[in-house]
């Protein structure tokens, strides 16, 4: 399949794989993703609930699979389950934490050691199609496809191009406590981190690149640590749309409900798309 992207022959001035693979094994890094538990907001939730149903005990595969956050939500859909990562670090905190589930070290862009039309549901969580350059997405999206069974359903998130995060600037950000000893515990790691996010922004803005529709962006995640890609709705649907994929909802960060035609996005960080691959006709 041939895919002719507006940005196909664009490259970040930086290497986006060099650069977030380096943060994704950071010990800490991976500490922090051992920790999280559950979803990561209401449109999560609500796309694997509108797919749950008709998944369920059909092979999962769980893609960018972290340190196994996603796997405690899929493996009661399935058991036959896979879970990747393109680092090596996260698939080894994976087996640690789930001995008798089944991950591999893989990356979405080459999925060839997966059999064609096997997947009843691909998940690419968290964003994490937006690592990996943006010439590299047709690979991604090209590989889910070719896995994926007539009628298999793909579950993906991205982040939103002209939502409040391209903006994102090192500032010295505190949750607030009533109880003062937290309030100051967290104030002195805030202050202690502060220094690491700036030296990161300063770093990376090399790699920034901003167009109407999509962008390359540091992103504030782990210490301003990343530079990922982020897609205009319309875009994120053109690119799904001209894979072969039938969108079938989309929800926000923000609510747990599908979008409406032309409602503000300015407000979602990024959204959550639900796709199908079309039955044979």
């Amino acid at each position: 399949m041939s895919i002719a992207y507006p940005w196909a022959a664009v490259a970040a001035p930086l290497d986006l794989d060099l650069i977030n693979r380096a943060t994704w094994q950071r010990p800490d890094t991976v500490a922090v993703y051992r920790r999280m538990r559950g979803w990561t907001d209401p449109g999560e939730e609500a796309s694997i609930e509108w797919v749950a149903d008709r998944a369920r005990a059909a092979p999962v595969l769980d893609i960018g699979v972290g340190a196994g956050r996603t796997t405690a939500l899929l493996l009661p859909l399935s058991t036959d389950y896979l879970g990747i990562d393109y680092t090596a670090e996260m698939v080894e905190a994976c087996r640690r934490t789930y001995p008798n589930a089944r991950f591999e070290h893989l990356d979405a862009r080459n999925l060839t050691s997966l059999p064609a039309g096997h997947f009843g549901l691909v998940v690419f969580s968290y964003n994490g199609i937006d690592s990996m350059a943006p010439q590299d997405r047709r690979l991604v999206l090209a590989e889910v496809y070719r896995v994926l069974r007539p009628g298999g359903l793909f579950v993906m998130s991205a982040h939103n191009r002209h939502g409040p995060g391209p903006g994102e600037k090192p500032r010295l950000d505190v949750p607030w406590s009533s109880n003062p000893l937290r309030f100051g515990w967290r104030l002195m790691r805030a202050v202690a981190a502060l220094p690491r996010a700036v030296h990161n922004h300063l770093r990376l803005r090399e790699a920034n690149e901003v167009h109407e529709d999509w962008a390359v962006m540091n992103c504030g995640a782990h210490g301003f640590g990343l530079v990922v890609v982020y897609t205009s709705l319309q875009e994120q649907l053109r690119q799904l749309n001209e894979t072969g994929f039938d969108v079938e909802s989309v929800f926000d960060d923000r609510r747990g409900r599908p979008m409406e035609e032309g409602e503000d996005t300015s407000a979602a960080w990024w959204f959550h798309y639900v796709a199908r691959k079309p039955t044979l006709r």
